[in-house]
Parts: C-alpha cells; structure tokens; sequence
C-alpha cells in the first residue's frame, strides 16, 4: 500500500469529494485507510450501565485506499507515487510530479 499513517490524503470519489485530512490509520488488509473528520457517520447508542449515557454520537468510517489520493509535501499538489532505490539499496517513495522524497 502506498499510502501511510501520517500521510496528507484528498478525498477523490463519494460525499466528502474534495476535503483533505491526515491518515490516522491504515488498514493493508481490507485496502482501507481512516482519515481525520472525513467520511463522518452518526451513531445512535444506548446507554451502558451507569458509566456511560446514551446518545447521538459521531464516528469516523475508514475509506477505500481507491478514493483518496495523497498530497505531496513538497508540491502540495495530488500526484502518483512511485518508488526509488538509492545507491545504498533502500527503497523510497517518491512524487511523481516533483520527483522528491516523501
């Protein structure tokens, strides 16, 4: 998966077209990353015992990695990622527009 916890991401497809977040958590297995204040749902809860009180919460669904698209720190535009090997064998993500290291 290209994309990483931390990363900058813009939202491509679906009702959040367009907001930008920062990824709090990545799922490689379901092809799913979680993105702050983005893709919002609210929940009805029933309240559990004494210590917590029912209610109308908000949670945040994960995304597909498909709908986002990560921007570039340099550049700060959307751009494709690739991948480098430098002269000592590690291998690095870089912008495809800018050609930096992200």
């Amino acid at each position: 998966m290209k994309i990483k916890q931390g990363d900058t991401v813009k939202v491509t497809v679906g009702k959040d077209r367009g907001k930008t977040g920062k990824v709090e958590k990545v799922y490689p297995k379901k092809n799913r990353v979680l993105v702050a204040e983005v893709n919002k749902y609210k929940k009805h809860v029933k309240p559990q015992g004494q210590n917590k009180p029912g209610g109308i919460i908000d949670i945040t669904k994960p995304l597909p990695v498909a709908n986002v698209a990560l921007v570039c720190p340099q550049c700060k535009e959307v751009s494709k990622i690739g991948y480098m090997i430098d002269k000592k064998g590690e291998k690095h993500r870089v912008c495809k527009k800018c050609k930096q290291v992200v």
